[in-house]
């Protein structure tokens, strides 16, 4: 398959065949796969303390002759603290065991609990060729909800890659016909649930990624862009590609990074 190789105003200036990489068939999936396990090697081991819920004084003696035990009251055998007492008689409350105020978790999260999910490595290679080759299906990426000019897909110019101001970089977008999915990914929502005391108040969306040969100065001037990323041809991930698992990011290629993948056989 060829696609046409666009500069930054929209002109053609010649064409490209694409590698073996863009011909795989759409698995989505494996997709699904090595996303969710790119996805378990963030996730952070926690376990609770371990003296969680074991800190009351809750011993409480069962003997007969013994004055602060519970021999004789007809009362269950679950651990007790003394709270206040009256001569011989005490006032319990549960303490300590599972199911009372302020007990210990009968099975609270650990340490060794091993969160990461695994995958093969032809199984990882295959995920990522398909999510590659979804990136020029234009009603996969459509589906996903981009904004897309009418002569997607198309290949960006090597000269791409030496932008180095975010006005120059929104005016490039702006004559390829992507105004209207920089329009789009500006909009945030405020997110639903505790989230919004942690750290992600808003739900942002995913944009255009542009794939380059190298980076110098181009993610300088993509960083204030929302939802824009940059990213090397070499440091590819299928999350990257299929943003929450789902195929069909819109990717914008430069020559370039498609002859460094041709050339170094990547993700093959």
């Amino acid at each position: 398959m060829k696609l046409d190789i666009l500069d930054q105003t929209k002109n053609k200036v010649g064409e490209i065949k694409l590698p073996s990489q863009f011909e795989e068939e759409l698995r989505i999936d494996l997709i699904q796969r090595a996303v969710l396990a790119i996805q378990s090697h963030r996730r952070q081991i926690y376990a609770a303390s371990e003296e969680a819920g074991k800190r009351a004084s809750a011993k409480l003696s069962r003997r007969r002759r013994d004055y602060r035990g519970s021999y004789g009251f007809g009362i269950s055998r679950v651990p007790r603290k003394i709270m206040t007492r009256r001569g011989t008689r005490m006032n319990w409350v549960g303490s300590f065991a599972p199911g009372t105020v302020g007990g210990r978790k009968a099975h609270p999260p650990k340490t060794e609990n091993i969160w990461w999910k695994k995958i093969n490595e032809k199984e990882k290679a295959k995920a990522i060729r398909s999510a590659i080759a979804a990136t020029i299906m234009k009603d996969v990426v459509a589906e996903r909800g981009h904004m897309l000019p009418n002569n997607f897909p198309f290949v960006l110019d090597d000269k791409f890659e030496s932008i180095h101001k975010t006005k120059d970089a929104i005016e490039a977008f702006n004559k390829l016909g992507l105004w209207h999915e920089l329009e789009r990914v500006k909009e945030k929502k405020v997110r639903a649930g505790k989230g919004k005391s942690r750290g992600r108040k808003y739900r942002k969306k995913k944009g255009p990624l542009i794939v380059v040969s190298k980076i110098d100065k181009l993610r300088k001037a993509f960083t204030n862009i929302p939802g824009v990323d940059v990213i090397s041809v070499k440091s590819l991930n299928t999350e990257l590609l299929a943003p929450g698992a789902k195929a069909g990011r819109l990717v914008l290629w430069t020559s370039a990074a498609i002859s460094i993948m041709e050339k170094e056989n990547l993700f093959i």
